[in-house]
């Protein structure tokens, strides 16, 4: 299949050459273009915009980092909409707003263009492997062509119905829980380390005895040794924060815990941690927080 790939950022770069190893054609593109270099050196034709890219691609995936970046694609300078051919469908992997997702829609479907969202679950390591979980929502003709692609890089897929904005909705969801995960972890480390206990010790035992997740373990892993390039930052979770919150807001749903989240997740960037670790960082910040006295 000719597929485009836009946005090969972390995430992307891990994906691209698992598409490749299926023998699909990709022509990729990023907004630095250095970015793309090892991709070609594996098979992929570099492209000089979205619109080069995507001119004879029956499938086309991006993956931005924001409703800014995406925005920007789709409706600004780049004019993604405008360039992509007859019978094209638009994969959104990105972690976008409901709001956004609903205006893709509309406008996709206004010039008889397919549009499919897929946002995933799991950090740059997982999209390697070919592990990640992908929560899709589109028309049943677009989704039955883009699943032998979604095998390619996945474990599982969730289809949650054919409204797109759905599966970023339930993506955005998703990611609150890993925000509370995050929280209530940090929160237990910096008591067990109260109670002269090892935290590495802590979440082994509780994890085994109650949770029994391999994700409870991945992520006490990467906050008690945080990884040189992080897989998510602190502005990433801000992100998401903020996303979850204003969904919630437009049909007038309170969110009290991730109202508490935003604001230490705001903090913890104001402290100089935005570019951090989103797990490690948020753990880093509760520990410098937890003995202060007012």
């Amino acid at each position: 299949m000719k597929i485009a790939f836009l946005g090969t950022g972390l995430m992307g770069s891990a994906i691209v050459p698992l598409l490749l190893k299926r023998g699909h054609e990709l022509t990729v593109w990023n907004r630095t273009r250095a970015r793309v270099a090892p991709l070609v050196k594996l098979g992929a034709v570099a492209a000089d915009s979205p619109a080069e890219a995507v001119k004879q691609s029956e499938v086309v995936f991006s993956m931005l980092m924001d409703d800014q970046g995406m925005e920007e694609l789709t409706f600004g300078s780049y004019g993604l909409l405008e360039a992509l051919s007859e019978g094209a469908i638009h994969v959104s992997l990105s972690t976008i707003s409901v709001e956004l997702s609903q205006r893709l829609t509309v406008e996709h479907a206004t010039r008889k263009r397919g549009f499919l969202a897929a946002p995933v679950f799991g950090r740059p390591n997982i999209a390697a492997e070919g592990r990640l979980w992908i929560v899709t929502a589109g028309k049943q003709d677009a989704l039955e062509k883009v699943q032998p692609l979604f095998a390619s890089f996945s474990r599982g897929i969730t289809v949650v119905g054919d409204k797109p904005y759905k599966a970023h909705a339930l993506k955005i969801g998703g990611n609150f829980l890993i925000t509370a995960m995050i929280a209530s972890l940090s929160e237990g480390f910096v008591y067990a380390e109260s109670q002269s206990i090892d935290p590495a010790l802590y979440i082994e035992a509780v994890n085994a005895a109650l949770f029994q997740s391999p994700f409870y373990a991945a992520y006490g892993k990467v906050m008690l040794h945080p990884p040189e390039t992080p897989g998510a930052t602190i502005a990433l979770g801000q992100k998401d924060m903020r996303l979850f919150r204003e969904a919630a807001a437009a049909t007038n749903t309170r969110t009290p815990l991730a109202d508490h989240f935003q604001e230490q997740l705001n903090q913890a960037s104001d402290a100089g941690l935005r570019d951090h670790d989103w797990a490690a960082g948020y753990y880093q910040f509760i520990r410098s927080i937890s003995h202060k006295t007012t």
